[in-house]
């Protein structure tokens, strides 16, 4: 099996061609053939079935202002005339749903997508656009401080309302948090009184973390009517998620309930922070056969767009390339047949029994106080355990390096603080499995040394 009929996008995006597969040379996917696939919101709009999430916006030095350039921490300037130019392909092709939030790309995520969509030449009704109440810090918490919130977003973003308005991340730090971040305060009936008064059109939460939370808006649908629901869904937490961590809902349970409610799905980290998109031999075995023209990523946006509840899936799509292939896979979207379903299943299985660690390098831990590069080496973690076959200790060692530059601080700088842990979305004991991987590498030196 070659190499290249296995991920083409995955090669594109993989640092680690060196590891078990050889480079190819990829080019970019074709544009659309039809027409985007359209699904409906409560309100008879037609929404696109692709959105775009603005949580990785491109910057002058390829890298994207959520995290890390190719080589190093990305503190470079938002490349506006690249996003510019793929929020007006997106929109000519018919992509109309942008979610962002204030806490995105260091604070600027809000006013640079503004800007693009300005730009575009479209009209304000031809796109919709989503943000969220994003008052993670105790000092954000007054009702004041959310509506001080709610304005400068309208301000960034260059409109007089707001589409689609989210509670952000409710679950995260449990219920009492939730309950003094939108309950106690009064900001949930004040959303509610924006979207009577028409400065929010829908709204909803995305959630993450504690069942409770998500229990009590389930239990409250009679009073605040939500017009949908943002949940992370992919083919491996649909049935696995609380496989993977205790405190996590299965996808497949969220999407039943709310569809029981009719409460329509907007799908978040579809591609689990791509780790559903890179290459994975383990995927590949299972996947390639079936379609060896088919990208990783295909069959990721296939699975979630299966599924009638899902109004819009969202991709945090930092190149162009993928914007294309991803616009193309969803124009128009081909669901997947049950026998399809059944091999995604498997390929779910296979990548678990990998024992891969559940970081969907979101970003949230950082920035560490110590300089860690945190995501960054969880990830270097996972793409070794998803090769083809198992680096040398030399090549393993060659590929740290290269991609955790010292500057950066590797695993052996962690001093167990905990600081990052309470901020992931997935609940990973982050100090431990630094730790685990520090000595996976002093391992590798040992070995070395000893040749």
């Amino acid at each position: 099996m070659k190499a290249q009929n296995i991920s083409r996008r995955s090669f594109l995006a993989s640092s680690f061609a060196g590891i078990g597969v050889a480079a190819a040379d990829v080019k970019s996917a074709s544009a659309a053939n039809g027409a985007m696939t359209l699904r409906t919101n409560p309100r008879g709009r037609k929404v696109s079935l692709l959105g775009y999430g603005s949580m990785r916006l491109p910057t002058i030095d390829g890298g994207h202002a959520n995290g890390w350039a190719k080589e190093g921490y990305s503190s470079s300037s938002i490349d506006q005339k690249l996003l510019d130019s793929q929020v007006k392909y997106m929109l000519d092709h018919g992509v109309n749903y942008f979610d962002t939030s204030p806490a995105y790309c260091r604070g600027e995520s809000e006013e640079c997508l503004g800007r693009a969509l300005a730009a575009s030449g479209y009209a304000r009704g031809d796109y919709l656009i989503a943000t969220k109440l994003s008052n993670f810090a105790p000092q954000q918490f007054p009702l004041e401080k959310c509506k001080e919130m709610f304005e400068k977003s309208l301000k960034c973003l260059r409109t007089d309302y707001i589409d689609n308005y989210l509670l952000h991340a409710i679950g995260n730090g449990g219920f009492e948090t939730f309950s003094k971040r939108y309950l106690e305060n009064g900001a949930l009936d004040w959303c509610a009184e924006l979207r009577a008064a028409g400065r929010i059109r829908n709204l909803g939460f995305s959630y993450h973390g504690d069942p409770k939370a998500f229990e009590w808006c389930m239990d409250h649908h009679d009073k605040y009517k939500w017009d949908f629901c943002q949940i992370q869904m992919n083919y491996v937490d649909w049935r696995h998620a609380k496989e993977v961590n205790e405190r996590n809902l299965d996808a497949k349970y969220l999407y039943e309930r709310l569809t029981a409610l009719k409460i329509p799905v907007v799908i978040m980290e579809p591609l689990l922070g791509g780790r559903l998109a890179r290459y994975n031999y383990a995927l590949a075995r299972e996947l390639t056969p079936l379609d060896p023209e088919a990208s990783l990523a295909k069959w990721a946006l296939r699975f979630c767009g299966t599924y009638p509840n899902v109004m819009t899936i969202l991709s945090g799509m930092t190149r162009t390339e993928h914007i294309e292939e991803n616009v193309a896979t969803c124009s128009p979207l081909k669901p997947c047949s049950d026998d399809e379903l059944a091999a995604l299943e498997r390929a779910a299985q296979a990548l678990l029994k990998l024992n891969t660690i559940p970081c969907n390098d979101c970003k949230y831990c950082m920035p560490c106080p110590y300089g860690l590069d945190i995501p960054g080496i969880l990830t270097f973690r996972n793409r070794v355990l998803t090769a083809q076959t198992q680096p040398s200790a030399r090549e393993a060692l060659r590929l740290y390096a290269k991609s955790i530059p010292e500057e950066l601080r590797r695993a052996d700088h962690c001093t167990g603080c905990g600081r990052c842990a309470p901020h992931c979305p997935q609940s990973i004991d982050i100090p431990k499995e630094l730790a685990m991987i520090d000595k996976w590498i002093d391992s590798l030196k040992n070995e070395e040394a000893a040749r």
